[in-house]
């Protein structure tokens, strides 16, 4: 007997917010440019960190949330008010205003509400008595709360699950999401991810050596020396086929995810647990790695990462490695954390929409690594599916297959 049809998980909407621009027009506009988005970070003092740039979102200063009251709109973290506005977007290229039907969200980040910690923190620290709004810091503090603050902008009261492994959450997210329709707990899902700068987070990396002292990451390449962080947020509306009320913009075909035991921020010389969600990422989909178009690697631009993912990649591929398209756009806007993954898997859908590659800047000589083929430029391309990865400290890898539509 033949197997079963596969479920198709629709993607009916989708919503960017990046340090390349507000919504899925400008960012798209800036991935044809060739635009690379770092600039002095000014939200916070950098006195004494080796780093000082990183890619910064323009969040409108105006007040973006119309029934959530002004007290608690100031509890409201930047990283949120960006989620926001891609949950806004998603919405309306599907057809809606409101969240209504939506069964659940499912919301990746790293940091959460970091900037509110700090400020609770540095209250503490200064002042051993009683510091006003010191509980509505620590309240707000809580990812669970600022969804709360979306929730309640929408007048939605359904289920809200938020992942948290690093810098796989929103792909984690996106695929856990894809998962409840697939095995029938919901029928239409808000899944994706979310993170802003936070000095903690920043200084953090900064400590590790972890980030490039130039600003400029250059993922691939053979004199890279680290990454550059940034912030921002994405979203999809996946729906389930059967139950579908928007026109779908892709498909959601596979997802898979893996734990690396190699160490607690090094990924595995050899990439194992990132060949094994490749592959189950693509059997989910019924594709093979020749029949993948382009490939968004985790493309971090550090040392141990791309040499690891060039490894794992050769080794998923085999003989076809050499024709598969790979970049990493944290070229261009940095590393955005809990964001990432979820950013990056609406620029694939972009791509696939608009049917071609964005690029991996920055680079001066290409890693001996890389046996694959390195996309140094914006162009055009023909492709039916795309795959993106996204691995985490700790050892969380996960990686998505997204699927064109033609009708």
């Amino acid at each position: 007997m033949p197997p079963p049809p596969r479920q198709r998980i629709a993607i009916t909407g989708a919503g960017i917010v990046s340090p390349l621009g507000l919504g899925w027009q400008a960012n798209e506009q800036s991935l044809a440019a060739d635009r690379i988005a770092f600039r002095p970070v000014e939200l916070f003092d950098t006195t004494g960190l080796i780093a000082k740039t990183a890619g910064v979102v323009d969040v409108p200063a105006e007040n973006l949330f119309h029934r959530v009251s002004a007290h608690k709109q100031a509890f409201v973290d930047r990283g949120t008010r960006m989620l926001l506005l891609a949950i806004r977007e998603a919405l309306a290229q599907a057809g809606r205003e409101t969240m209504d039907g939506i069964d659940a969200m499912v919301i990746g980040t790293s940091a959460g509400a970091m900037p509110l910690g700090e400020a609770y923190f540095e209250n503490a620290r200064q002042d051993a008595g009683r510091v006003p709004s010191q509980l509505s810091r620590a309240e707000h503090y809580q990812p669970q709360r600022q969804m709360s603050s979306i929730a309640a902008e929408f007048g939605w009261r359904g289920p809200v699950i938020i992942v948290s492994n690093a810098c796989a959450s929103g792909a984690n997210a996106i695929g856990w999401a894809a998962d409840m329709i697939r095995s029938g707990r919901a029928k239409r899902v808000i899944a994706g991810g979310y993170d802003a700068l936070a000095k903690l987070v920043f200084s953090g990396f900064d400590s590790l050596h972890a980030l490039a002292p130039s600003g400029i990451p250059r993922p691939f390449d053979a004199q890279r020396d680290g990454l550059a962080l940034g912030e921002g947020a994405a979203v999809m509306l996946l729906e389930a086929e059967d139950a579908r009320q928007s026109d779908a913009l892709g498909d959601v075909a596979g997802y898979s995810t893996a734990t690396d035991l190699h160490h607690l921020t090094q990924p595995d010389p050899e990439g194992k647990a990132a060949i094994r969600t490749m592959t189950s990422a693509c059997a989910q989909a019924g594709v093979s790695p020749a029949q993948i178009g382009y490939v968004n690697s985790h493309g971090t631009g550090t040392p141990f990462n791309d040499v690891a993912e060039a490894a794992a990649i050769a080794a998923w591929a085999g003989d076809a490695v050499k024709n598969i398209p790979v970049s990493s756009t944290k070229s261009a806007m940095g590393h955005l954390l809990g964001g990432a993954g979820a950013v990056e898997a609406v620029i694939c859908l972009m791509a696939l929409r608009g049917q071609w590659l964005p690029a991996s800047l920055n680079v001066r000589e290409v890693d001996p690594a890389v046996c694959f083929d390195l996309v140094q430029k914006f162009r055009q391309a023909r492709l039916e599916h795309a795959l993106t990865n996204s691995f985490g400290f700790g050892g969380t890898n996960a990686t998505l297959v997204l699927q064109r539509r033609t009708a």
